[in-house]
């Protein structure tokens, strides 16, 4: 084989390489991202049925119910409300009232599985998808007025 060709081999195969990488790496980055909805969003169906998503709003007053280590709540973004359900435990700063954003997969009934669920840091802080959510809702609300 002539030292051209040669050079040319490890150009292909150095080549085909990268792109076998990129390929894995892209994969691998599509299967973890888990994008954010509304729960206006949800409730209209533009959430994929079948991946993870995060979920973000206030937690609706009056709807925390706990059974042992299973918690049931309803997130709002004021205009639509979505049903969670989640096993384990709470971050400590999780109330009724304050934001939260949520992360898992819708199930059968329409309800929404959480397999992680994130709180507010202090009293000013809403996860800036949540207040963005919220501050979306308000302006929908006061335009159909």
């Amino acid at each position: 084989m002539k030292p051209r060709h040669k050079r040319l081999a490890i150009i292909i195969g150095a080549v085909a390489s990268l792109g076998v990488a990129a390929a894995l790496v892209l994969n691998a980055l599509n299967s973890n991202v888990a994008f954010f909805f509304t729960p206006s969003q949800v409730v209209s169906g533009e959430a994929p049925k079948d991946r993870a998503f995060r979920v973000g709003g206030m937690v609706r007053q009056g709807t925390l119910k706990r059974d042992q280590m299973t918690v049931s709540f309803m997130i709002t973004d004021t205009e639509k409300d979505v049903s969670i359900r989640y096993t384990g435990i709470l971050p400590d700063l999780f109330q009724e009232g304050k934001g939260a954003v949520v992360q898992g997969k819708l199930d059968g009934d329409g309800a929404f599985v959480a397999t992680e669920v994130l709180a507010k840091h202090d009293e000013n802080y809403m996860p800036p998808e949540a207040a963005h959510a919220v501050e979306e809702a308000k302006k929908m609300r006061n335009t159909l007025k």
